[in-house]
């Protein structure tokens, strides 16, 4: 497998518990890493409804009467954040034909020292659509998606007034 270069030089950071909850969904195309906190499970399963709703993705509410509701909710989440990124950044990849499209957005969102962005502008001088894909495909990435987990703010969860084990 190829290296693919990692687009930028930083990353967002978590700042507080919701205000980088959905980041990966906004910047993470662009090749922007992000963090998010693990903390709010609540605030978690309102947003995975907002952005079922939004893309028409199936809902499914994760009830707090079930058991180990919360890692169930964090863990939906996090997939539907996976499957978001994936959808735009496939999306910005087909829009390389385009003038004012994603990939280009993508290409001018990167640093001026940027490696990659040097070796767009050439590759897009001598090269014919059809391999421009191909480059696209094999060295652009998208930004990943981390998480802050700050197991001093867990809170304790139970089953049937039962306490759950830490795991």
């Amino acid at each position: 497998m190829k290296d693919i270069a990692v687009a930028h030089n930083f990353h967002i950071p978590v700042m507080g518990i919701g205000f980088t909850i959905d980041t990966p969904a906004k910047v993470a195309q662009y090749g922007i890493s992000s963090v998010i906190s693990l903390v709010d499970d609540m605030l978690m399963e309102k947003m995975r409804k907002f952005y079922c709703d939004i893309f028409d993705f199936p809902f499914q509410d994760i009830s707090n009467k079930i058991e180990d509701f919360r890692a169930k909710r964090i863990t939906a989440y996090l997939n539907l954040m996976d499957t978001i990124v994936k959808v735009k950044f496939d999306e910005l990849k087909k829009s390389y034909a385009r003038k004012n499209g994603e990939m280009a957005k993508y290409i001018e969102m990167l640093p001026e020292t940027s490696s990659l962005k040097e070796k767009f502008q050439l590759f897009i001088q001598k090269n014919s659509f059809a391999e421009l894909k191909k480059w696209i495909h094999e060295n652009i990435s998208a930004g990943s998606i981390d998480v802050n987990i700050m197991t001093k703010l867990d809170k304790e969860n139970y089953s049937g007034g039962k306490k759950l084990s830490s795991d």
